[in-house]
C-alpha cells in the first residue's frame, strides 16, 4: 500500500465517523468525496457513491424516486438542479423530504472548483418544534414563530459564517502569492493616490532607482523620489490621474540609469497603477546599433571616395605648392593660400572619416587631472574667439586617475571649440571636473545660445551639424562614442545661461599597491611581474598556491593577482584572506569552472592597460564583490 493510499483510507474512515451526510463534487459534476451516511441518508445504490459518479445521475434517481415530491416534468427538474449546480452558490436551507423527515442542507463553492454539501437530519428538532407549539398554550403564537425563525437563521448564519471563512482563506492565500510575484518581478509595481502618495508597492523599488527606499507606502513622490525627478514624472501622472494611460522614459541623475514608467489609470479613478523598470542597456544597444549604422555608412563613403579624392587633394596641394613658390602679386598669393589650406582641410575630414568607421581601443595610463585640464587649456587657448575666456574648476585631488588622456583630450577639445563656435560675442567656458561617488563628471559650460530642441535631440548623431555648412558633423558624435567605449555617459542640456555637456566617467583612482603574483608559468609570470613594476607596484612572487598561502599575511600585502588554475589548486582559494584578489586565467567567460566567480578576471592575453583598470575596480570594490566581471 502507497502512502497516498494510506492518507486516502484514513480520510475516508474518519469522514464515515462524521455523524452528518456528506458530498464533494468537482468542477466537472463528478463525486469527488462521499462517506456512509451520506449513501444511508438518501438509499442511494453503490453505484452512485463512487467516486465519478455523475452529478446529473444521482439527481435523476433521485427525483425519479420522489425524493423532491411529484414534478410536472422530471426532466426540467433535473436540469434545473444541474444548471444551478453549474453556477453553485453558498447556501442554507431547510426541507421536509418525500418520507415524512427534514434535512438541513448546507452548501459552499470550493477555491478549487466543485463544492461540498453536508446534510444534517433535523427531524428531532422539527418535532420537538411542533410539540412545543402544540403543548404550550401559555406561549403565544408570535413567540412560538420568533422561536422557530431565529432557529433557522441561527443555523443559516453558522452556514454563512462559515463560507465567509472559507472565501477569507482563499484571499488571503491569493493576496500572499500575489505580493510574492510582484516582489520577484525585475521591476517596480506600484500605485499612487490623486495625491501622489503610494499606497502600494513591491519594494523593488531601490532596483530601480539607487539611493531610494524600500518602504515607501504612504510617502509622497517627493519624498521617495525627490523634488528633482519626481517633478518630470508629475505632469504624466496628472494626465494618468486625468484617465489618459502614459508610457515614458526619463534619465535618473544620481545612477545615469533609463528609466521607463507605465502609468495605468485605476479602473475606480482614484488613483494609477506604475510599473518602472531599468532600460539602460536597452537604450545603449538601442542608441550603438544606430551609430554602427551610421559609423558603417562613413566606412563605405570614405573607401569608395578616399582613393580618387587623395589623389585630386594630393594634385591639387601640389600644384598650389608650386604656384606659393612662385612671385605672385599679392591677391593671387593670398588665395593660393587659401586653397591650400582648404585642401588640407579636405584631407583632414577624410582622416576623420576613416577614425570614426574603424574600431577603436583605449589606452589607459595614470594621469593628473588638473595638469590634463591645464594642458588642455592652453592648446585651446589660441583658438578662441575675442572676447571669449576658458576658466578651469578642478574640484578634485591631484591623485593620478586612471585614464586615456589621449581620448579624453580630444573630447574636450572638440566641445570647447564647439562651445567657442556658438558664441557670437564675449562670453565665457567653463571646465568643471569633480568626483560622485563612483563616477568622474567633467562638464563643459558656454554662455552662448544653448542647444536647440532639434540638437539636443540629435546632437550626437555623425554628420548632423547645426553650423550651415562649416562643420562635418563628426565632432560630438565621437565624443559620444568614446565617451561610451570607455564605460561612461554623455548628456547635454541647456542651463539657462547657455549650454552644458557633461561627460560622466568611470571613477578609477590609481593606487599603488604590494601584490603577490601567483603564477606557475616562469614565463608569463615574469611578463606580469614587468607590468605591474611598470604601473609603480611593488611585486612579491610565488609559483603554487601552497607557496601563495605563506605569504597572505605578510605586512603591507594589499593585493593578490593569481592563475586561476594552478598546479595544485585554484586561485580563488585564496579568497578571504585579506588583500582583494584579481584572477587571470585563459579559460573563456563561459567555461562552468569561471561561472559565479566573486573577484575581477582577467582573460589572458592581457596589455597593461586592462591590467591597471582591473585592479583599480578590485580595489575600490574589494569591500563589496559582486558577480564576475570580465576585465
Amino acid at each position: 500500500m502507497t502512502i497516498s493510499t494510506l492518507h486516502a483510507d484514513l480520510t475516508q474512515s474518519g469522514l464515515n465517523l462524521i455523524g452528518q451526510a456528506l458530498s464533494i463534487f468537482d468542477a466537472d459534476l463528478r463525486l469527488a468525496v462521499a462517506n456512509l451516511q451520506y449513501q444511508a441518508m438518501f438509499d442511494l445504490p453503490d453505484e452512485l457513491t463512487r467516486r465519478g459518479t455523475s452529478f446529473e445521475d444521482t439527481i435523476r434517481f433521485l427525483v425519479n424516486r420522489g425524493e423532491y415530491g411529484p414534478q410536472d416534468d422530471p426532466d426540467d427538474a433535473i436540469a434545473l438542479r444541474v444548471e444551478q449546480a453549474r453556477t453553485f452558490q453558498p447556501h442554507y436551507f431547510e426541507r421536509e423530504r418525500a418520507n415524512g423527515r427534514w434535512v438541513a442542507v448546507e452548501g459552499a463553492p470550493l477555491s478549487q472548483g466543485g463544492w461540498i454539501a453536508v446534510y444534517t437530519d433535523i427531524t428531532d428538532i422539527k418535532r420537538q418544534e411542533a410539540l412545543l407549539r402544540a403543548r404550550s398554550e401559555e406561549l403565544s403564537e408570535q413567540v412560538l414563530d420568533h422561536a422557530e425563525k431565529l432557529s433557522a437563521a441561527n443555523r443559516e448564519l453558522a452556514a454563512t459564517n462559515a463560507a465567509l471563512q472559507e472565501a477569507q482563506r482563499v484571499l488571503t492565500a491569493t493576496e500572499a502569492r500575489t505580493r510574492q510575484v510582484t516582489e520577484m518581478v525585475p521591476a517596480h509595481i506600484a500605485h499612487m493616490d490623486a495625491g501622489f502618495r503610494y499606497t502600494f508597492s513591491n519594494r523593488q523599488l531601490p532596483s530601480i532607482f539607487p539611493g531610494a527606499p524600500d518602504r515607501i507606502v504612504g510617502m509622497t513622490g517627493d519624498d521617495v523620489l525627490g523634488v528633482e525627478t519626481f517633478s518630470r514624472v508629475r505632469p504624466h501622472m496628472q494626465r494618468a490621474l486625468a484617465g489618459e494611460a502614459q508610457v515614458f522614459e526619463i534619465t535618473h541623475q544620481l545612477s545615469g540609469r533609463r528609466i521607463r514608467i507605465a502609468l495605468t489609470p485605476d479602473r475606480a479613478g482614484h488613483g494609477a497603477y506604475i510599473l518602472s523598470t531599468d532600460v539602460s542597456a536597452e537604450v545603449h544597444a538601442r542608441e550603438a546599433i544606430s551609430h554602427a549604422g551610421k559609423r558603417s555608412l562613413a566606412a563605405r563613403l570614405t573607401s569608395g571616395m578616399a582613393h580618387d579624392f587623395g589623389n585630386l587633394l594630393t594634385i591639387i596641394l601640389g600644384l598650389q605648392g608650386r604656384l606659393a613658390a612662385m612671385q605672385l602679386p599679392e591677391a593671387a598669393s593670398d588665395d593660393v593660400q587659401a586653397t591650400l589650406a582648404t585642401a588640407r582641410r579636405g584631407a583632414q575630414l577624410l582622416n576623420r572619416l576613416a577614425r570614426i568607421s574603424l574600431p577603436r581601443d583605449l589606452s589607459f595610463e595614470p594621469v593628473d587631472l588638473p595638469a590634463l585640464l591645464s594642458e588642455i587649456a592652453t592648446l585651446a587657448g589660441p583658438s578662441l574667439a575675442t572676447g571669449v575666456s576658458l576658466e578651469i574648476e578642478a574640484g578634485i585631488s591631484d591623485l593620478p586617475l586612471l585614464i586615456d588622456p589621449g581620448a579624453l583630450q580630444d573630447s574636450l577639445l572638440n566641445l570647447i571649440l564647439n562651445a567657442n563656435a556658438a558664441m557670437t560675442g564675449p562670453g565665457r567656458i567653463t571646465i568643471t571636473a569633480r568626483a560622485s561617488g563612483d563616477w568622474l563628471q567633467i562638464a563643459v559650460t558656454d554662455t552662448g545660445p544653448g542647444f536647440s530642441p532639434e540638437a539636443l535631440a540629435r546632437a550626437t548623431e555623425p554628420f548632423y551639424s547645426t553650423k550651415q555648412g562649416q562643420g562635418s558633423g563628426l565632432g560630438l558624435s565621437m565624443v559620444y562614442d568614446q565617451t561610451k567605449l570607455a564605460g561612461g555617459t554623455m548628456r547635454l542640456e541647456n542651463t539657462g545661461h547657455g549650454a552644458r555637456v557633461t561627460l560622466r566617467l568611470p571613477l578609477r583612482r590609481v593606487t599603488r599597491q604590494m601584490v603577490l603574483l601567483v603564477e606557475d608559468d616562469d614565463a608569463i609570470r615574469t611578463e606580469v611581474r614587468d607590468m605591474l613594476t611598470g604601473l609603480g607596484h611593488a611585486v612579491i612572487e610565488a609559483a603554487s598556491l601552497s607557496e601563495a598561502r605563506s605569504m597572505t599575511d605578510l605586512p603591507g600585502l594589499t593585493m593578490i593577482l593569481s592563475d586561476l588554475q594552478l598546479g595544485d589548486g585554484l586561485g580563488r582559494d585564496l579568497a578571504g584572506t585579506g588583500p582583494a584578489l584579481v584572477l587571470m586565467t585563459a579559460l573563456p567567460p563561459g567555461d562552468p569552472l569561471r561561472s559565479d566567480l566573486a573577484w575581477p578576471v582577467l582573460t589572458k592575453p592581457f596589455d597593461r592597460n586592462r591590467l591597471s583598470a582591473a585592479m583599480s575596480d578590485a580595489a575600490c570594490s574589494s569591500a563589496r564583490p559582486g558577480p564576475e566581471g570580465d576585465a
